[in-house]
């Protein structure tokens, strides 16, 4: 009794050493991020985590290179994507250039703003809220690795015969890299496909992922709704031509430089989840609650967590259950269905 006494005591001391080892940071012209010493992660970890990164790139790894770029972006922002669609919902009545010139006096990230042109992504991704989070942890954590898993998949699509040029879209190559733009540079289609069953091979759908109308496929293939005019969005200093990749040096740009997130609660939340839980991802249904325009209370941490709870609240609107905004980017332009492939 005595000898495991001391060896269960032993161990505590090694775990409590183990979780206090110090942080270092580096940082290069095209990733500003810390990362945490650790052990090298097993096969079965590696795999795993792998998996994870499909799961959360798939819906939007079929997406125009800008507005992948922006809904990366926005995802280390998500208290102010709830915002955003709030406050979208509550001004309906806006449309083009006055919806332009109210989002641009808002204090969010332009990547934020650069969404309100795209109503249904922004309210995707305030409906499936901790995948919204997760996706920004993980691209904080490992841009390069989530921006390999947007060409991996993009290739298994192309393979599946669900990636083409259309007349809404135009899929060339860099190299081995494919870039994916609209075919009319003022008119973008946001691609509706299955995101568990585009790629060939089905994934693991999200956990309590929530099919938001008018996104997404019933079954494989991929088609095309109403074309978004961006032509107003794009006067202001935060819109759609100022986003974009580098894929040869494995860099997401705004404003022709690497986009690096500012949001403090993210960045030191991702420390923490690396350094407790290495870098593995944790789950939670649904989404935050808010009261209010902001996070009530602030994040939820849980071990160095945040916590979401199974459905969002935010000024009477039930998240999963309110959806608002419609399109308000610069008008419709009809018939762009692509048909399904």
């Amino acid at each position: 009794m005595i000898v495991k006494r001391a060896l269960a005591l032993a161990l505590c001391g090694s775990v409590s050493l183990a979780a206090c080892a110090p942080a270092y940071a580096t940082t290069s012209p095209y990733q500003a991020a810390a990362t945490m010493s650790q052990p090298a992660p097993s096969a079965s970890a590696t795999q795993e985590t792998s998996n994870q990164v499909q799961q959360l790139v798939a819906p939007i790894a079929l997406y125009p290179d800008s507005l992948v770029a922006q809904i990366l972006a926005a995802s280390t922002y998500p208290a102010e994507v709830v915002e955003a669609q709030r406050w979208i919902a509550q001004h309906h009545s806006l449309h083009g250039k006055q919806l332009a010139d109210q989002v641009n006096t808002q204090s969010w990230d332009p990547s934020v703003k650069a969404l309100t042109a795209f109503p249904s992504v922004l309210a995707n991704m305030n409906s499936n809220l901790s995948w919204t989070s997760a996706l920004g942890e993980a691209y904080v954590k490992d841009p390069q690795d989530v921006m390999n898993t947007v060409q991996d998949l993009r290739q298994r699509a192309e393979q599946a015969g669900n990636l083409r040029s259309t007349p809404q879209q135009t899929v060339s190559t860099q190299g081995q890299q494919i870039v994916i733009e609209p075919s009319d540079p003022d008119v973008v289609y946001v691609p509706q496909y299955d995101p568990w069953l585009a790629y060939g091979p089905p994934l693991v759908a999200w956990p309590s992922w929530y099919w938001y109308p008018g996104l997404y496929l019933e079954s494989p293939g991929i088609a095309f709704g109403l074309g978004i005019g961006i032509g107003l969005f794009a006067g202001f200093g935060w819109g759609w031509h100022h986003w974009g990749f580098d894929w040869g040096r494995h860099a997401m740009l705004f404003n022709h430089r690497a986009f690096v997130s500012r949001n403090a609660r993210i960045f030191n939340h991702r420390v923490a989840v690396n350094h407790q839980f290495r870098g593995g991802f944790h789950h939670f249904g649904g989404a935050a609650h808010f009261g209010g325009s902001h996070f009530a209370g602030g994040y939820h941490h849980f071990g160095g967590v945040q916590h979401f709870a199974s459905a969002a609240h935010f000024g009477g609107f039930h998240g999963g259950g309110f959806h608002g905004g419609g399109f308000h980017g610069g008008g419709f332009h009809g018939g762009g269905h692509g048909g399904r492939r």
